[in-house]
């Protein structure tokens, strides 16, 4: 029996319906295949990297520094699903951390959130106020809002009534988002300072030869500069406090080459102790005018609950610590031994 023919008609609707379907699941195939590239965990290299993204960065160039770092991302995926979910538009700068175990979709959420790795700057202590300034200046994560500002300025920005930055900012580890401006750091470290230094006078020692907080901010600055073990900070300062007490000048190198500044080319000559500055404890009594470094808590500590001592002299002996005499007899003695027998 003869079959009918099929009408034009219907061949071509199912030419058309096997065409849907193909189209279909490809499209189901991709989207699956899409999915598992989102959900999966990425292969990488280690157990955690790091990527710094920069300020104005696109997502394909994020992309590149994953794979630089040996996480394994589709770049065009990448690109896709960061654009996708906006992470772009408000991206913060810094640094991310990459984890094994992550998945893109991870990787994607972290960055919208702007969860970067927060950033840290130790301040030194001992440092000068110049040294924390060029600390400042060389971080790569600190917006540099300071770098064209007079110390004065920076004073006044923080409602600082000094005349004189020196010893107000206190030596620290201060965490930060990157991007953060370096006032904030100041800001910072001078109120960690002026507290810490409220805290010690209020517990000071009786019959102090100090009249102020600042005059031992001062002198914590000089023991912290002469300062080789921390076990003699409070015997060093009890020494600074028995001169003031005599009148005597305190006679401190740090001083001395405090006041030389930029002239100071490493070594002390005996000139530079008899050439009168300011600062020169050797032709001058009492206190300098102003702390001479960026002291810590403990040398704070020192300055105004100083060790008990009839020492006067101290030198050091050369391998850190120092010699501490009672008369100029004695410490004669002792820089004849420690300071000039390999040289004579």
């Amino acid at each position: 029996m003869r079959q009918p023919a099929c009408s034009p008609a219907g061949v071509a609707g199912r030419v058309l319906l096997t065409a849907a379907l193909v189209i279909l699941a490809l499209a189901v195939g991709a989207a699956a295949a899409l999915w598992v590239a989102y959900e999966r965990p990425l292969p990488i290299a280690a157990d955690r990297v790091e990527i710094r993204v920069l300020p104005g960065a696109s997502a394909r160039s994020i992309a590149g520094a994953l794979r630089e770092q040996g996480v394994e991302v589709n770049a065009d995926l990448f690109v896709a699903l960061a654009r996708w979910h906006d992470v772009t538009r408000q991206l913060r700068a810094g640094r991310y951390e990459i984890t094994r175990g992550m998945r893109l979709a991870d990787v994607i959420d972290r960055l919208r959130r702007g969860e970067t790795l927060k950033e840290r700057i130790t301040v030194i202590e001992g440092w000068t106020f110049r040294d924390m300034r060029a600390a400042l200046a060389a971080h790569p994560w600190l917006r540099q809002d300071t770098a064209t500002m007079s110390e004065a300025s920076i004073l006044a920005a923080l409602g600082a009534d000094a005349a004189h930055p020196e010893g107000l900012f206190a030596p620290d580890t201060y965490v930060f988002d990157a991007g953060s401006s370096d006032l904030e750091i100041l800001r910072q470290a001078y109120r960690a300072q002026q507290a810490r230094l409220a805290r010690a006078w209020e517990q000071r020692a009786a019959d102090l030869p100090l009249k102020s907080p600042y005059e031992a901010l001062i002198l914590a600055s000089i023991v912290e500069k002469e300062t080789g073990q921390s076990a003699e900070r409070a015997r060093i300062a009890g020494v600074f406090v028995n001169r003031l007490r005599l009148g005597m000048p305190l006679q401190t190198d740090p001083t001395v080459i405090y006041g030389l500044g930029e002239r100071f080319d490493g070594n002390l000559r005996k000139r530079d102790l008899v050439t009168d500055t300011p600062y020169n404890t050797y032709t001058r009594g009492g206190l300098p005018p102003t702390p001479i470094a960026l002291p810590g808590a403990a040398s704070i500590e020192a300055a105004v609950r100083p060790e008990p001592t009839r020492a006067l002299y101290f030198v050091a002996r050369g391998d850190g610590t120092s010699q501490f005499s009672e008369s100029l007899a004695e410490h004669n003695r002792a820089v004849r031994k420690y300071q000039l027998q390999g040289r004579q």
